[in-house]
């Protein structure tokens, strides 16, 4: 009985020693690896498999095996979700498999669009925020369906600002995020203020995409706006470069006088056509949309008709031809 008694007590012996060495090895495995702060973009569909090897190779935890077999026994392995997740390098195994289970920081990417760009410059700048290809982007960027109010294209409708799409969002989306957004711009208020203007939504955005692109700065717009308003009211062609050029495809620098662009009948050509150009030549802003509704129509007290850019920045606005050309001999 002696020598049973003696067998039983190295029998527990060994397995309390068995049992701390299980013990150490599985506190070791789960210890903070010692990595550097990262975070980790987890991506729709990723496995757990995939993001804790990702996760042990950036030191974060020491044994992406070991990651896995706590998340499953506490049931999350199932509730990886995408993400952006922050880890540091001294985090446990099981502070880092918390940090999994909750949803991670929105993954966001960002792209500005500036005002007064036209539709053909839109898919380079969403191609470069690394959002989709421009080819694609173009495709839906021609689907007028869009917007209610386009006419033969988007341009126009696609309100500049800074916008934050999933990278996965489709073309699609994207413009629709644009147009929805130029939308809210439309108020019952704001078109009925462009309806005692003589304009509808399609002129007024025309316009506005006008006083975007001959605007120095914001502080230019309303005098432009009333400019070309009183022209409209008194059947006066416009007389605008930046339509000459957009209706040859040019940029505004490209325009040559002297090879008869400004001659060159298009109808988007406001020294050939009276009245507005066939529609918007730039997506223009709320500055510019809002000071078509709001002009300042004359000048010294009279109705401004004539404006011009200096060589050095000058603005001058006048009410008549001959001060115009006084001051393009000044100014010019």
């Amino acid at each position: 009985m002696k020598l049973l008694g003696r067998l039983v007590l190295v029998f527990f012996a060994l397995l309390l020693l068995a049992g701390g060495a299980v013990g150490f090895y599985v506190h070791n495995l789960t210890r903070p690896a010692g990595g550097a702060n990262t975070t980790l973009e987890v991506k729709p569909g990723a496995s757990l498999a995939r993001v804790a090897a990702e996760l042990q190779q950036r030191g974060i935890v020491k044994s992406a095996d070991a990651l896995r077999a706590i998340m499953r026994f506490r049931g999350s392995a199932a509730n990886l979700r995408d993400g952006l997740y922050d880890f540091t390098g001294d985090m446990s195994a099981f502070e880092v498999a918390d940090t999994l289970a909750r949803p991670g920081r929105p993954r966001i990417v960002t792209v500005t669009i500036p005002e007064g760009k036209r539709l053909k410059d839109l898919p380079g700048i969403i191609e470069k925020a690394g959002l989709g290809s421009a080819q694609a982007l173009r495709t839906a960027l021609n689907d007028v369906k869009a917007s209610p109010y386009a006419r033969k294209s988007l341009e126009g409708f696609l309100y500049p600002a800074t916008y934050p799409f999933r990278p996965e969002a489709s073309p699609q989306e994207i413009v629709r995020a644009l147009t929805e957004r130029m939308n809210r711009e439309f108020t019952p208020e704001r078109i009925e203020k462009a309806t005692k203007l003589g304009l509808d939504v399609y002129g007024w955005v025309t316009l506005a995409s006008m006083v975007q692109a001959e605007a120095g700065h914001s502080g230019e717009m309303a005098l432009i706006a009333g400019v070309f308003l009183n022209r409209l009211e008194l059947r006066m062609t416009l007389g605008s470069d930046p339509t000459v050029a957009y209706g040859l495809g040019k940029d505004l620098p490209q325009l040559n006088r002297y090879e008869g662009d400004f001659t060159r009948d298009t109808p988007y050509n406001t020294y050939t056509r009276a009245g507005l150009p066939q529609g918007p030549i730039n997506n223009p802003g709320q500055e510019a949309l809002l000071a078509v509704l709001n002009p300042q129509r004359s000048v010294n007290g009279k109705d401004a008709l004539y404006f011009l850019h200096g060589k050095k920045g000058e603005f001058r606005v006048n009410a008549t031809y001959a001060a115009h050309l006084r001051d393009i001999a000044q100014y010019r």
